[in-house]
């Protein structure tokens, strides 16, 4: 009976762990803080030069990027035509082209577009 009960407390641990492992809570890119800041002519140098080690270093990171927007739609916004920045609900249509610093975080790089993708993104005042 008592290897049976430890067996039993065993496969509950085992369990909770499991599930809190698999279920873990989402990430909030809005309140956390960046871990690169960059203008987007820099970040798009850094993967012209090395696209491979530039991906490893930035991958799933919140990074935060300045620039001018060159392109504007309700859910993206496009800096400098260099990075693409995805947004979870519509943005502002009234953004002047001047200076605008967002914080997202890196899914990628697009070698056909040669653009930096983000998403999740947030516009920082």
């Amino acid at each position: 009976m008592k290897k049976w009960s430890i067996l039993i407390v065993l496969c509950v641990v085992v369990v909770i762990i499991g599930y809190r492992y698999i279920y873990q809570d989402h990430r909030d890119i809005a309140t956390e803080t960046s871990i690169y800041k960059l203008t987007a002519s820099d970040i798009s140098n850094e993967f012209a030069i090395n696209p491979m080690s530039s991906e490893n270093k930035y991958l799933n990171k919140t990074i935060e990027v300045s620039g001018s927007i060159s392109d504007k739609n309700p859910q993206n916004i496009t800096i400098d035509g260099k990075v693409f920045c995805q947004f979870s609900n519509k943005i502002q249509t009234d953004l002047k082209t001047d200076q605008i610093k967002i914080k997202g975080r890196f899914i990628g790089y697009d070698d056909l577009l040669e653009q930096v993708k983000l998403d999740q993104c947030t516009i920082i005042d």
